[in-house]
């Protein structure tokens, strides 16, 4: 595409809603992001990014401009199956990924080339298979890179709002074979197993458990497949910040007559200092477009977790755009905020330029609210 600058060095907001749209009109569900990759792996080289792709297909661009903090803004490429026909219509962008996360990673992306006098090393990352249990392109990118100064995760929290904590998951699968049998039998069958594995899950989480709360487990039952002699059940749970996995597996297992229950992913809940400086960037650029922020804590899982689990620095996770359309046939985002979400980054990755001087200066406390992902 023709890209166009500001007298500033930014990018123009033709060209930004034109990245997204490109973006949009490239299908890339989880394991078939290639495509995508190579369009933004050309976009960000025209923006003048250090653009590859990497061993396990994640888009990485790099604008060196000296020796100051190295910030890393990440967001995930991949979306959930199914189209979205792309268009515009009453000022809002329509398209599968527009909010989950094609959105804020082309805000990121936006934002990072117009940042012409930040002294250091930005680092935007497109990662893949983030709607899948294993998160396979965060975990690479954990493994391969250096750890940055600080860190943005690249999600919708709304143009005006930062997430600053995700729940931790859990994935679970129990598998069962019994001998056949005619249904009058009174021993129990393998359908009948399965169901009760779930039913001594949610005993085993007590009844506070849910979705709601942030403090609190939240159990789904993903998956049920069976009959009388062979079932399995694919168990999810939401955990809060110290939640002891290992115990209730343990505790699962002693309760399941038969059968073999699987760990098939875990990963940690996380939760950022709000006074962090990627917190305060954020807030600080929220308060500069005269909003007021809210600091968010929800009640799903995202590559901020994984990142959090080996890398102790400042970290948040933003992006324009609505979560509650995430996955949804309507899914699409407001031009407006979209551009709002572009302002506000540029304005925190200007404030992150003095990371390394190391300032400990305070904001006032942003509202804390509690919110659903997926």
């Amino acid at each position: 595409m023709n890209w166009a600058f500001t007298s500033s060095g930014h990018v123009t907001e033709t060209s930004a809603v034109g990245l997204l749209r490109g973006m949009l009109e490239i299908p890339s569900s989880s394991y078939q992001e290639r495509a995508l990759a190579d369009f933004l792996a050309e976009a960000m080289a025209d923006l003048g990014f250090e653009a590859h792709i990497d061993t396990v297909g994640n888009v990485i661009g790099v604008i060196e401009r000296g020796d100051g903090p190295t910030l890393m803004l990440l967001g995930h490429m991949d979306t959930v199956p199914g189209q979205v026909p792309v268009r515009s219509e009453d000022g809002k962008l329509y398209g599968r990924g527009a909010v989950d996360a094609k959105g804020p990673l082309a805000a990121m992306i936006c934002a990072a080339a117009g940042a012409v006098d930040f002294p250091g090393r930005i680092v935007v990352i497109g990662v893949v298979e983030e709607e899948t249990p294993c998160s396979r392109g965060a975990m690479a990118i954990r493994a391969t890179h250096d750890r940055p100064d600080a860190l943005i995760v690249g999600e919708p929290s709304g143009w005006s709002s930062v997430v600053i904590g995700y729940k931790g998951k859990l994935d679970l699968r129990y598998t069962v074979k019994c001998p056949a049998t005619h249904p009058s039998n009174p021993e129990p069958k393998a359908s009948e197993l399965a169901v009760a594995c779930w039913d001594a899950l949610v005993e085993l989480l007590g009844p506070e458990a849910g979705h709601g709360v942030f403090a609190q487990p939240g159990a789904t039952l993903v998956q049920l497949n069976g009959d009388l002699t062979s079932a399995t059940a694919d168990l999810s749970v939401r955990t809060p910040p110290g939640f002891d996995v290992e115990k209730l597996v343990s505790e699962l297992r002693d309760r399941l007559p038969a059968g073999r229950l699987e760990v098939l992913n875990s990963v940690a809940a996380c939760r950022a200092d709000r006074s962090n400086p990627a917190v305060r960037a954020l807030v600080s650029g929220i308060r500069r477009l005269h909003a007021q922020p809210r600091l968010v804590v929800k009640t799903a899982t995202s590559d901020m977790n994984t990142l959090a689990e080996v890398w102790d620095i400042p970290m948040a996770t933003y992006g324009p755009g609505d979560s509650r359309l995430d996955h949804a046939d309507t899914e699409h985002i407001v031009l407006s905020d979209y551009l709002r979400g572009i302002d506000v980054l540029s304005l925190a990755i200007s404030e992150l330029a003095a990371l390394s001087a190391g300032s400990k200066e305070q904001v006032t406390d942003a509202p804390l609210a509690e919110g659903s992902l997926r």
